[in-house]
């Protein structure tokens, strides 16, 4: 049996799992760590889609907040070289949105963003990926996006991207910049929160 999703009240958010009870059995449940502010503070009530990960020796279950995100993750993994680890940090960097459109770009810089990622890596699961995922099997948030196929926010955060490393910053300080960048924000904001970012850490 396999576990696709699960409602019930959360009694731990942290920023890499939270543990929710249903029918007094709590589930600890893996997560991006950009997604915690997602599924709500310990208390509520949510709804939380899974991936059940079979080892020989361990079962794992890895959550996100919404299907698309799910497919995604279990497309990640399916690839070369990919497990579940290296599939949350992808989507703690993108959303499926975004990497929807870096497979229609082959944007490898995009992806060597993530940290574990590098060029021939990345050049090799965009080519994997595109044969992998069919876009109508996930339900993208087509009233976010834009008249390219990218949402607002997707764009605004590649913008920033761009501008740092145009800046000359390597993809490690671009990944702590843009970790907790807000969503829906003017991309020049996003800019010089993510500016600030970097000088706090140095």
């Amino acid at each position: 049996m396999t576990i696709g999703s699960l409602r019930g009240e959360l009694t731990l958010v942290d920023d890499q799992e939270i543990i929710i009870e249903v029918g007094g059995v709590g589930y600890r449940i893996l997560i991006p760590p950009s997604t915690q502010k997602q599924f709500g503070q310990a208390g509520s009530e949510t709804l939380i889609y899974t991936h059940h990960h079979f080892r020989e020796d361990a079962q794992s279950l890895y959550g996100f907040p919404t299907r698309e995100e799910c497919l995604f993750f279990e497309a990640l993994i399916s690839t070369h070289g990919v497990g579940p680890s290296l599939g949350l940090a992808i989507l703690s960097t993108h959303s499926p949105n975004e990497l929807a459109q870096i497979l229609a770009d082959q944007d490898s810089d995009a992806l060597c963003v993530v940290p574990g990622i590098g060029k021939k890596t990345a050049a090799r699961l965009i080519v994997e990926l595109q044969s992998k995922i069919d876009s109508a099997s996930i339900p993208l948030k087509n009233n976010e996006l834009n008249g390219e196929g990218i949402s607002s926010q997707d764009s605004g955060l590649r913008d920033v991207r761009d501008a740092l490393s145009g800046l000359g910053y390597g993809k490690e300080e671009i990944q702590i910049a843009m970790r907790d960048l807000p969503p829906n924000t003017e991309p020049s904001l996003l800019l010089k929160l993510a500016l600030q970012e970097l000088a706090a850490v140095t």
